[in-house]
Protein backbone atom coordinates (compact mmCIF):
# COMPACT_ATOMS: atom_id res chain seq x y z
CA UNK A 1 0.00 0.00 0.00
CA UNK A 2 2.96 2.41 1.01
CA UNK A 3 4.33 1.70 -2.75
CA UNK A 4 1.16 2.36 -4.61
CA UNK A 5 0.80 5.75 -2.42
CA UNK A 6 5.01 6.44 -3.32
CA UNK A 7 3.93 6.06 -7.25
CA UNK A 8 0.57 7.77 -6.86
CA UNK A 9 1.54 10.94 -4.95
CA UNK A 10 5.33 10.69 -7.31
CA UNK A 11 2.55 10.77 -10.14
CA UNK A 12 0.56 13.67 -9.13
CA UNK A 13 3.74 15.53 -8.66
CA UNK A 14 4.27 14.94 -12.74
CA UNK A 15 1.24 16.15 -13.17
CA UNK A 16 0.93 19.06 -11.57
CA UNK A 17 4.39 20.29 -12.93
CA UNK A 18 3.43 19.62 -16.21
CA UNK A 19 0.56 21.37 -15.99
CA UNK A 20 2.30 24.08 -14.42
CA UNK A 21 4.87 24.44 -17.38
CA UNK A 22 1.58 24.24 -19.74
CA UNK A 23 0.16 27.49 -17.71
CA UNK A 24 3.80 28.86 -17.74
CA UNK A 25 4.29 28.99 -21.45
CA UNK A 26 0.40 29.70 -21.81
CA UNK A 27 -0.38 33.12 -24.49
CA UNK A 28 -3.20 33.79 -22.23
CA UNK A 29 -3.19 32.96 -18.40
CA UNK A 30 -6.57 34.71 -17.82
CA UNK A 31 -8.92 33.37 -20.34
CA UNK A 32 -7.80 29.22 -19.39
CA UNK A 33 -10.71 27.79 -18.76
CA UNK A 34 -9.96 25.30 -15.98
CA UNK A 35 -13.11 23.29 -15.82
CA UNK A 36 -12.21 22.28 -19.28
CA UNK A 37 -8.96 21.66 -17.66
CA UNK A 38 -9.88 19.67 -14.98
CA UNK A 39 -12.71 17.61 -16.90
CA UNK A 40 -9.88 16.94 -19.58
CA UNK A 41 -7.45 15.71 -16.46
CA UNK A 42 -10.46 13.81 -15.01
CA UNK A 43 -11.78 11.84 -18.56
CA UNK A 44 -8.27 10.98 -18.71
CA UNK A 45 -8.38 9.48 -15.60
CA UNK A 46 -11.25 7.64 -15.57
CA UNK A 47 -10.61 5.78 -18.91
CA UNK A 48 -7.46 4.73 -17.77
CA UNK A 49 -9.06 3.56 -14.81
CA UNK A 50 -11.71 1.67 -16.28
CA UNK A 51 -9.31 0.50 -19.02
CA UNK A 52 -6.65 -0.73 -17.08
CA UNK A 53 -8.39 -1.84 -13.97
CA UNK A 54 -11.88 -2.85 -14.83
CA UNK A 55 -11.33 -6.70 -15.50
CA UNK A 56 -14.61 -6.94 -17.91
CA UNK A 57 -13.45 -3.36 -19.65
CA UNK A 58 -9.29 -4.87 -19.80
CA UNK A 59 -10.79 -7.77 -21.05
CA UNK A 60 -11.88 -6.16 -23.83
CA UNK A 61 -8.95 -4.39 -24.93
CA UNK A 62 -6.73 -7.64 -24.33
CA UNK A 63 -8.98 -9.03 -27.11
CA UNK A 64 -8.46 -5.81 -29.76
CA UNK A 65 -4.74 -6.22 -28.73
CA UNK A 66 -5.16 -9.79 -29.42
CA UNK A 67 -6.05 -8.84 -33.13
CA UNK A 68 -3.61 -6.90 -32.93
CA UNK A 69 -0.81 -9.58 -32.72
CA UNK A 70 -3.36 -11.53 -35.44
CA UNK A 71 -3.09 -8.76 -37.92
CA UNK A 72 0.53 -8.77 -37.66
CA UNK A 73 0.22 -12.71 -37.82
CA UNK A 74 -1.88 -11.72 -41.44
CA UNK A 75 1.12 -9.66 -42.14
CA UNK A 76 3.80 -12.48 -41.86
CA UNK A 77 2.23 -14.74 -44.31
CA UNK A 78 1.84 -12.00 -47.32
CA UNK A 79 5.61 -11.37 -46.01
CA UNK A 80 7.07 -14.97 -46.10
CA UNK A 81 4.65 -15.14 -50.03
CA UNK A 82 7.00 -12.24 -51.22
CA UNK A 83 10.44 -12.64 -48.70
CA UNK A 84 10.87 -16.14 -47.77
CA UNK A 85 13.58 -17.10 -45.66
CA UNK A 86 14.12 -13.12 -45.10
CA UNK A 87 11.24 -13.13 -43.02
CA UNK A 88 10.69 -16.74 -41.74
CA UNK A 89 14.46 -17.98 -40.81
CA UNK A 90 15.83 -15.36 -38.44
CA UNK A 91 18.24 -17.75 -37.27
CA UNK A 92 20.26 -17.38 -40.33
CA UNK A 93 19.67 -13.94 -41.12
CA UNK A 94 18.24 -12.69 -38.24
CA UNK A 95 15.99 -10.02 -37.16
CA UNK A 96 15.87 -7.92 -40.46
CA UNK A 97 13.91 -4.82 -40.04
CA UNK A 98 12.95 -3.81 -43.55
CA UNK A 99 11.26 -7.41 -43.93
CA UNK A 100 10.20 -7.95 -40.28
CA UNK A 101 8.45 -4.32 -39.62
CA UNK A 102 8.01 -2.25 -42.71
CA UNK A 103 5.31 -4.72 -44.40
CA UNK A 104 3.06 -4.46 -41.43
CA UNK A 105 2.69 -0.96 -41.87
CA UNK A 106 1.10 -1.44 -45.34
CA UNK A 107 -1.20 -3.97 -44.46
CA UNK A 108 -2.86 -2.12 -41.77
CA UNK A 109 -3.39 0.96 -43.48
CA UNK A 110 -4.98 -1.24 -46.16
CA UNK A 111 -7.33 -2.33 -42.67
CA UNK A 112 -7.79 1.00 -42.36
CA UNK A 113 -9.16 2.10 -45.13
CA UNK A 114 -11.47 -0.58 -45.66
CA UNK A 115 -13.13 -0.38 -42.00
CA UNK A 116 -13.55 3.57 -42.88
CA UNK A 117 -14.91 2.99 -46.44
CA UNK A 118 -17.43 0.28 -44.26
CA UNK A 119 -18.47 3.37 -41.98
CA UNK A 120 -17.31 1.29 -38.93
CA UNK A 121 -14.21 3.58 -37.90
CA UNK A 122 -16.62 6.59 -38.12
CA UNK A 123 -18.89 5.41 -35.53
CA UNK A 124 -16.19 4.38 -33.39
CA UNK A 125 -14.44 7.66 -34.04
CA UNK A 126 -18.07 9.41 -33.43
CA UNK A 127 -18.32 7.60 -30.23
CA UNK A 128 -15.32 8.83 -28.84
CA UNK A 129 -15.50 12.53 -30.23
CA UNK A 130 -19.46 12.87 -28.33
CA UNK A 131 -17.46 11.97 -24.65
CA UNK A 132 -15.10 13.98 -24.84
CA UNK A 133 -17.25 17.10 -26.26
CA UNK A 134 -19.83 16.70 -23.74
CA UNK A 135 -17.48 16.06 -20.77
CA UNK A 136 -14.84 18.77 -21.66
CA UNK A 137 -17.64 21.20 -23.36
CA UNK A 138 -15.77 21.40 -26.65
CA UNK A 139 -16.36 22.33 -30.28
CA UNK A 140 -18.22 19.56 -32.18
CA UNK A 141 -14.91 19.95 -34.93
CA UNK A 142 -12.25 19.63 -32.53
CA UNK A 143 -13.70 16.84 -30.60
CA UNK A 144 -14.10 14.85 -34.14
CA UNK A 145 -10.12 15.58 -35.31
CA UNK A 146 -9.27 14.42 -31.36
CA UNK A 147 -10.87 11.13 -31.85
CA UNK A 148 -9.81 10.70 -35.23
CA UNK A 149 -6.95 11.17 -34.62
CA UNK A 150 -6.45 8.02 -32.05
CA UNK A 151 -7.07 5.89 -35.00
CA UNK A 152 -5.36 7.68 -38.20
CA UNK A 153 -2.48 9.72 -39.13
CA UNK A 154 -1.98 13.26 -38.17
CA UNK A 155 -2.58 14.61 -41.79
CA UNK A 156 -5.77 11.52 -42.66
CA UNK A 157 -7.74 12.95 -39.28
CA UNK A 158 -8.39 16.85 -40.68
CA UNK A 159 -10.22 15.10 -43.56
CA UNK A 160 -12.61 14.34 -40.94
CA UNK A 161 -13.38 18.11 -40.38
CA UNK A 162 -12.33 19.47 -43.55
CA UNK A 163 -15.45 21.47 -43.78
CA UNK A 164 -15.09 23.07 -40.79
CA UNK A 165 -11.40 24.05 -40.79
CA UNK A 166 -11.66 27.25 -42.59
CA UNK A 167 -13.48 28.11 -39.86
CA UNK A 168 -11.93 26.84 -37.01
CA UNK A 169 -10.54 29.70 -34.46
CA UNK A 170 -6.98 29.87 -33.39
CA UNK A 171 -7.52 27.48 -30.28
CA UNK A 172 -9.61 24.57 -32.28
CA UNK A 173 -6.89 24.81 -34.82
CA UNK A 174 -4.06 24.44 -32.26
CA UNK A 175 -6.38 21.39 -31.17
CA UNK A 176 -6.32 20.29 -34.50
CA UNK A 177 -2.59 20.07 -34.81
CA UNK A 178 -2.22 18.87 -30.54
CA UNK A 179 -4.04 15.84 -31.09
CA UNK A 180 -2.05 14.77 -34.38
CA UNK A 181 1.36 15.02 -32.23
CA UNK A 182 0.28 13.47 -29.35
CA UNK A 183 -1.14 10.25 -30.79
CA UNK A 184 -0.19 7.83 -33.44
CA UNK A 185 -1.47 6.15 -36.82
CA UNK A 186 -3.15 2.35 -36.25
CA UNK A 187 -0.47 1.72 -38.87
CA UNK A 188 2.46 2.64 -36.85
CA UNK A 189 1.15 1.13 -34.06
CA UNK A 190 0.83 -2.33 -35.50
CA UNK A 191 4.73 -1.46 -35.67
CA UNK A 192 5.75 -0.58 -32.98
CA UNK A 193 4.13 -3.98 -31.43
CA UNK A 194 6.14 -6.33 -33.90
CA UNK A 195 9.06 -4.04 -32.84
CA UNK A 196 8.44 -4.54 -29.06
CA UNK A 197 7.19 -7.78 -28.81
CA UNK A 198 9.37 -9.14 -31.48
CA UNK A 199 8.62 -12.88 -31.63
CA UNK A 200 7.12 -13.67 -28.26
CA UNK A 201 2.91 -13.57 -29.04
CA UNK A 202 3.14 -12.73 -24.92
CA UNK A 203 5.26 -9.58 -25.01
CA UNK A 204 3.26 -8.64 -27.95
CA UNK A 205 0.02 -8.51 -26.35
CA UNK A 206 1.45 -6.69 -23.28
CA UNK A 207 2.44 -4.07 -25.42
CA UNK A 208 -0.36 -4.02 -27.73
CA UNK A 209 -2.45 -3.28 -25.20
CA UNK A 210 -0.68 -0.45 -23.51
CA UNK A 211 -0.08 1.30 -26.87
CA UNK A 212 -3.80 1.12 -27.58
CA UNK A 213 -4.35 2.78 -23.96
CA UNK A 214 -2.00 5.26 -24.74
CA UNK A 215 -3.31 6.40 -27.74
CA UNK A 216 -7.20 6.72 -26.61
CA UNK A 217 -6.10 8.22 -23.13
CA UNK A 218 -3.91 11.21 -24.83
CA UNK A 219 -6.23 12.20 -26.79
CA UNK A 220 -8.34 14.37 -23.87
CA UNK A 221 -4.67 15.30 -22.44
CA UNK A 222 -4.04 16.73 -25.85
CA UNK A 223 -6.80 19.02 -25.95
CA UNK A 224 -6.26 19.54 -22.15
CA UNK A 225 -2.11 20.80 -23.42
CA UNK A 226 -3.86 23.08 -26.16
CA UNK A 227 -6.41 24.52 -24.35
CA UNK A 228 -4.09 25.83 -21.38
CA UNK A 229 -1.31 26.93 -24.35
CA UNK A 230 -4.14 28.62 -26.85
CA UNK A 231 -7.12 29.41 -24.78
CA UNK A 232 -11.00 29.69 -27.00
CA UNK A 233 -11.97 33.47 -26.83
CA UNK A 234 -15.28 32.63 -28.98
CA UNK A 235 -17.67 30.21 -27.80
CA UNK A 236 -17.85 26.93 -28.76
CA UNK A 237 -20.28 25.24 -31.15
CA UNK A 238 -20.60 21.90 -29.73
CA UNK A 239 -22.73 20.59 -33.32
CA UNK A 240 -21.24 17.04 -33.84
CA UNK A 241 -22.22 16.27 -37.16
CA UNK A 242 -21.14 12.42 -38.59
CA UNK A 243 -18.38 12.47 -40.67
CA UNK A 244 -19.83 10.83 -44.23
CA UNK A 245 -16.46 11.38 -46.62
CA UNK A 246 -15.39 7.73 -47.53
CA UNK A 247 -12.06 6.69 -49.09
CA UNK A 248 -12.38 4.96 -52.62
CA UNK A 249 -15.35 4.32 -55.10
CA UNK A 250 -15.81 0.85 -53.76
CA UNK A 251 -14.45 -1.52 -51.51
CA UNK A 252 -11.70 -3.20 -53.74
CA UNK A 253 -10.61 0.37 -54.68
CA UNK A 254 -10.63 1.42 -50.85
CA UNK A 255 -8.13 -1.24 -49.97
CA UNK A 256 -6.35 -0.17 -53.11
CA UNK A 257 -6.16 2.99 -52.17
CA UNK A 258 -4.80 2.74 -48.52
CA UNK A 259 -2.15 -0.14 -49.67
CA UNK A 260 -0.69 2.72 -51.64
CA UNK A 261 -0.45 5.27 -48.73
CA UNK A 262 0.93 2.48 -46.36
CA UNK A 263 3.65 1.88 -49.12
CA UNK A 264 4.35 6.15 -48.94
CA UNK A 265 4.18 5.21 -45.20
CA UNK A 266 6.59 2.55 -44.96
CA UNK A 267 9.03 3.99 -47.54
CA UNK A 268 8.72 7.19 -45.41
CA UNK A 269 9.58 5.65 -42.54
CA UNK A 270 12.55 3.53 -43.81
CA UNK A 271 14.19 6.46 -45.68
CA UNK A 272 13.74 8.33 -42.04
CA UNK A 273 15.33 5.70 -39.98
CA UNK A 274 18.42 5.13 -42.42
CA UNK A 275 19.21 8.84 -42.89
CA UNK A 276 18.46 10.03 -39.00
CA UNK A 277 20.24 6.84 -37.77
CA UNK A 278 23.25 7.89 -40.24
CA UNK A 279 23.11 11.12 -38.56
CA UNK A 280 23.18 10.44 -35.09
CA UNK A 281 26.39 7.92 -35.82
CA UNK A 282 27.91 11.12 -37.83
CA UNK A 283 27.61 13.37 -34.49
CA UNK A 284 28.11 10.48 -32.29
CA UNK A 285 31.82 10.54 -33.96
CA UNK A 286 31.95 14.39 -33.87
CA UNK A 287 31.03 14.43 -30.30
CA UNK A 288 33.02 11.31 -28.95
CA UNK A 289 36.01 11.47 -31.02
CA UNK A 290 36.74 15.37 -31.14
CA UNK A 291 35.74 16.38 -27.67
CA UNK A 292 35.17 12.52 -25.67
CA UNK A 293 38.57 11.27 -26.46
CA UNK A 294 40.97 14.71 -25.92
CA UNK A 295 38.73 15.14 -23.06
CA UNK A 296 39.03 11.73 -21.06
CA UNK A 297 34.80 12.67 -21.31
CA UNK A 298 34.69 9.29 -22.63
CA UNK A 299 36.43 7.31 -20.00
CA UNK A 300 34.27 9.73 -17.65
CA UNK A 301 30.61 8.89 -19.03
CA UNK A 302 31.75 5.10 -19.24
CA UNK A 303 32.93 4.48 -15.58
CA UNK A 304 29.52 7.32 -14.74
CA UNK A 305 26.99 5.43 -15.96
CA UNK A 306 29.15 1.70 -15.36
CA UNK A 307 28.98 1.39 -19.33
CA UNK A 308 25.82 2.22 -19.85
CA UNK A 309 27.31 4.29 -22.05
CA UNK A 310 30.34 3.85 -23.98
CA UNK A 311 31.70 7.45 -24.52
CA UNK A 312 30.30 10.78 -24.54
CA UNK A 313 27.65 10.71 -27.10
CA UNK A 314 23.91 12.04 -28.31
CA UNK A 315 22.28 9.54 -26.24
CA UNK A 316 24.58 10.53 -22.51
CA UNK A 317 23.31 14.38 -23.36
CA UNK A 318 20.00 13.40 -24.32
CA UNK A 319 19.67 11.16 -21.13
CA UNK A 320 21.37 13.87 -18.60
CA UNK A 321 19.35 16.99 -20.44
CA UNK A 322 15.80 14.76 -19.68
CA UNK A 323 16.61 12.82 -16.66
CA UNK A 324 14.55 15.08 -13.86
CA UNK A 325 11.88 14.76 -16.88
CA UNK A 326 11.94 10.70 -16.62
CA UNK A 327 12.22 11.15 -13.05
CA UNK A 328 9.02 13.34 -12.98
CA UNK A 329 7.13 10.48 -15.27
CA UNK A 330 7.49 8.38 -12.15
CA UNK A 331 10.70 6.13 -14.08
CA UNK A 332 13.11 4.50 -11.28
CA UNK A 333 16.36 5.89 -10.65
CA UNK A 334 18.60 3.09 -12.66
CA UNK A 335 16.75 3.72 -15.87
CA UNK A 336 16.67 7.43 -15.79
CA UNK A 337 19.41 8.20 -17.67
CA UNK A 338 18.10 5.63 -20.35
CA UNK A 339 14.34 6.93 -21.07
CA UNK A 340 15.87 10.76 -21.04
CA UNK A 341 17.94 9.45 -23.97
CA UNK A 342 14.72 7.85 -25.59
CA UNK A 343 12.43 10.91 -24.85
CA UNK A 344 15.68 12.97 -26.48
CA UNK A 345 15.45 10.44 -29.18
CA UNK A 346 11.72 10.87 -30.06
CA UNK A 347 11.42 14.56 -29.74
CA UNK A 348 14.74 15.82 -31.86
CA UNK A 349 14.49 13.13 -33.99
CA UNK A 350 11.22 10.91 -34.34
CA UNK A 351 9.56 8.22 -32.28
CA UNK A 352 10.32 5.34 -34.49
CA UNK A 353 13.88 6.42 -33.90
CA UNK A 354 13.57 5.38 -30.54
CA UNK A 355 11.14 2.83 -30.58
CA UNK A 356 14.30 1.11 -32.59
CA UNK A 357 16.68 2.28 -30.03
CA UNK A 358 13.86 1.21 -26.97
CA UNK A 359 13.42 -2.29 -28.55
CA UNK A 360 17.43 -2.91 -28.51
CA UNK A 361 17.80 -1.46 -25.12
CA UNK A 362 15.10 -3.50 -23.69
CA UNK A 363 16.65 -6.84 -25.77
CA UNK A 364 20.04 -5.88 -24.33
CA UNK A 365 18.59 -5.23 -20.41
CA UNK A 366 19.51 -1.86 -20.55
CA UNK A 367 16.53 -0.68 -19.16
CA UNK A 368 16.44 -2.66 -15.67
CA UNK A 369 13.10 -1.81 -14.21
CA UNK A 370 9.77 -3.01 -15.52
CA UNK A 371 8.02 -0.25 -14.86
CA UNK A 372 10.59 2.36 -16.51
CA UNK A 373 9.48 0.05 -19.66
CA UNK A 374 6.12 0.78 -19.18
CA UNK A 375 6.41 4.25 -19.05
CA UNK A 376 8.68 4.57 -21.77
CA UNK A 377 6.37 2.75 -23.54
CA UNK A 378 3.49 5.41 -22.89
CA UNK A 379 5.99 8.52 -23.22
CA UNK A 380 7.02 7.54 -26.88
CA UNK A 381 3.61 7.17 -28.42
CA UNK A 382 2.80 10.04 -30.29
CA UNK A 383 4.02 12.01 -33.30
CA UNK A 384 5.48 15.23 -31.53
CA UNK A 385 9.07 15.64 -33.11
CA UNK A 386 10.38 18.65 -34.94
CA UNK A 387 9.86 17.14 -38.45
CA UNK A 388 5.97 16.36 -37.73
CA UNK A 389 5.84 20.50 -37.84
CA UNK A 390 6.65 20.06 -41.39
CA UNK A 391 4.07 17.43 -42.27
CA UNK A 392 0.98 19.01 -40.34
CA UNK A 393 1.78 22.43 -42.06
CA UNK A 394 2.29 20.90 -45.69
CA UNK A 395 -0.74 18.26 -44.83
CA UNK A 396 -3.20 20.51 -43.38
CA UNK A 397 -2.59 23.72 -45.58
CA UNK A 398 -3.54 21.36 -49.00
CA UNK A 399 -7.44 21.26 -47.63
CA UNK A 400 -7.36 24.42 -45.87
CA UNK A 401 -5.15 27.00 -47.69
CA UNK A 402 -6.54 30.27 -45.67
CA UNK A 403 -5.16 28.88 -42.56
CA UNK A 404 -1.90 28.23 -43.49
CA UNK A 405 -0.42 31.37 -41.75
CA UNK A 406 -1.92 29.88 -38.57
CA UNK A 407 -0.81 26.93 -39.20
CA UNK A 408 2.98 28.10 -39.00
CA UNK A 409 2.36 30.34 -36.35
CA UNK A 410 1.16 27.59 -34.00
CA UNK A 411 3.58 24.30 -35.25
CA UNK A 412 6.10 25.13 -32.95
CA UNK A 413 2.88 25.34 -29.59
CA UNK A 414 1.37 22.04 -31.12
CA UNK A 415 4.57 20.62 -30.38
CA UNK A 416 4.84 21.48 -27.13
CA UNK A 417 1.67 20.82 -26.54
CA UNK A 418 1.68 17.02 -28.22
CA UNK A 419 4.61 16.40 -26.09
CA UNK A 420 3.45 17.45 -22.99
CA UNK A 421 0.59 15.95 -23.65
CA UNK A 422 2.38 11.94 -23.82
CA UNK A 423 4.12 13.12 -20.96
CA UNK A 424 0.92 13.17 -19.18
CA UNK A 425 -0.58 10.37 -20.14
CA UNK A 426 3.08 8.42 -19.01
CA UNK A 427 2.51 10.06 -15.69
CA UNK A 428 -0.93 8.53 -15.15
CA UNK A 429 0.22 5.22 -16.63
CA UNK A 430 3.39 5.34 -13.96
CA UNK A 431 0.68 6.31 -11.24
CA UNK A 432 -1.88 3.23 -12.45
CA UNK A 433 0.15 0.53 -13.68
Amino acid sequence: MADFLYHFLRGLIGIAALVGLCTLLSRNRALIQWSLVLSGLLLQFVVAVVVLKVPEVRGIFDRLASFFVQVLDFTREGSLFLFGGLVGDTETFGFIFAFQILPSIVFFAALTSALYYLNILQYIVYAFAWVMSRTMKLSGAESLAAAANIFVGQTEAPLVVKPYIDRMSRSEIMALMTGGMATIAGAVLAAYVGLLGGADPDAMQYFATHLLVASIISAPAALVAAKILIPETQPANQELLFPRHRMGSNLLDAIAQGTTEGVKLAVNVAAMLLVFIAFIAMANYVISEWIGAPTGLNERVAAFTDGDFEAFNLQFLFGLALAPVAWLLGVPGEDLLMVGRLLGEKTVLNEFVAYVSFAELKAEGAIVNEKSILIATYALCGFSNFSSIGIQIGGISVIAPDQRTTLCELGLWSLVGGTIACLLTACLAGMLV
